[in-house]
């Protein structure tokens, strides 16, 4: 494969982290920005020393510009996502994939007619949490999966779409990744099943309600129970109104029948069945908490105002745990000192969608596998609409295992 040559479309708060990476990345070419908003994209390019494209159809009809990192706001990711594949684009996007069942079926489907690389960049996946579960659970540690809980709480007023009051109403389950996508990678299952009820908001400010929004939602808070395909069942809240801050997405609980992990702001514990059948019951309880917190947040645990910084996402941005360490030894070594964030997730993001590209191979977090995340909160939505509904979940499939054509 030749080098990626990217168009970054939409040059906002988020896209600010990702530029450097492509830019550093040893398969990466060159990097072109673009913003409806002239002034935007000229910000990025005399900050990053990038150049600008005018407009998304002059990047998709660019034949240097093989590869479209989506910025965008997340209610048009489909379009954007479909007209890219469609163009003979790679795609890198935002979460998440769409907001439709449809369109998230349509970009699997473009995704195997096309032979090109779609990746949803789901930042919880490389949360110390979740592969810690990963980990605990591929070893064993908790005998067979029976129950888990994943959330997303933050708050509207502390979230980068509150400002605007119609994008603040959309139902807090078209962003339903961050909680689905840890829970779902721990297991290694999917959602067959969904339940879901709604928190209807009080607090009136224009934000939430019927005809406050342009999809009439006056949901702010939003909680699914999901019957998983190995037979257990998750939890997972997408939450708009709450009184909590830090840390905004995590594992709570992931129970199997020998053991589980349980999480509480910065202590993170396994318990283990020690016993053998038959005979009396014991546990094991061991404080995994230094393994899996941010080394930052680890080495200033004897801070006097420790709890009070962790509350307040003091250490949860940019650096890097130990349950990571083998993920950062893989990265390129021209990362070193550039920007990261969410726990450190981004340049495992970016170099896995340079990786999947230059090798011509499916990333980790594929079409198949974002459409997993995805459309379980899709169909939630419905059974919120229709006050805890049972609805069954639509699967694309698994991915494929080989290299892509």
């Amino acid at each position: 494969m030749n080098k990626l040559t990217v168009a970054v479309i939409g040059c906002g708060r988020f896209a600010q982290f990702f530029v450097p990476l492509f830019k550093a990345h040893p398969f990466v070419e060159k990097v072109y920005v673009c913003d409806l908003i002239r002034e935007k994209a000229e910000e990025f390019r005399d900050r990053f020393e990038v150049e600008i494209i005018d407009t998304y159809e002059d990047a998709l009809a660019s034949s240097e510009i093989n590869c479209i990192a989506n910025f965008t706001q997340r209610h048009l990711h489909g379009d954007i996502v479909v007209r890219a594949l469609k163009a003979g684009k790679h795609l890198y996007s935002a979460v998440p994939m769409a907001t439709s069942v449809e369109e998230c079926q349509e970009i699997v489907e473009l995704v195997k007619k096309t032979g090109k690389i779609y990746m949803m960049g789901e930042t919880c996946y490389y949360y110390p949490c979740a592969m810690f579960c990963r980990e605990a659970h591929k070893q064993g540690k908790f005998g067979t999966f029976a129950h888990g809980d994943s959330q997303y709480f933050h708050d509207i007023d502390a979230i980068g779409y509150g400002k605007t009051p119609n994008e603040a109403g959309m139902p807090p389950l078209f962003y339903p990744t961050h909680s689905t996508g840890m829970i779902l990678s721990a297991t290694g299952a999917y959602a067959k099943k969904v339940v879901c009820l709604g928190y209807k908001d009080t607090v009136n400010d224009g934000r939430f309600g019927k005809g406050t929004n342009e999809w009439d939602n006056e949901f702010s808070n939003q909680y699914v129970l999901m019957e998983l395909s190995n037979g257990g069942i998750a939890r997972v809240t997408e939450a708009r109104r709450i009184g909590y801050k830090s840390p905004s997405s995590y594992i709570s609980g992931f129970y199997g029948v020998d053991g589980s992990y349980e999480f509480s702001n910065a202590q993170h514990i396994l318990i283990q069945r020690t016993s053998k059948p038959g005979e009396p019951e014991k546990m094991n309880l061991t404080d995994v908490s230094d393994y899996v917190n941010p080394k930052t947040m680890t080495e200033n645990k004897d801070d006097p105002e420790f709890k009070i910084k962790a509350a307040n996402h003091k250490w949860q941005w940019s650096s890097f745990a130990p349950i990571q360490q083998k993920e950062v030894d893989r990265l390129p070594k021209e990362f070193e000192g550039l920007p990261n964030g969410h726990m450190g997730s981004h340049q495992f993001l970016i170099d896995d969608f340079c990786k999947a590209v230059y090798n011509n191979e499916q990333p980790i977090l594929n079409a198949w596998t974002s459409a997993r995340y995805t459309i379980p909160g899709l169909v939630a939505i419905e059974s919120a609409k229709q006050g805890g509904k049972p609805m069954d979940v639509p699967d694309c499939g698994e991915p494929p295992t080989n290299k892509v054509k």
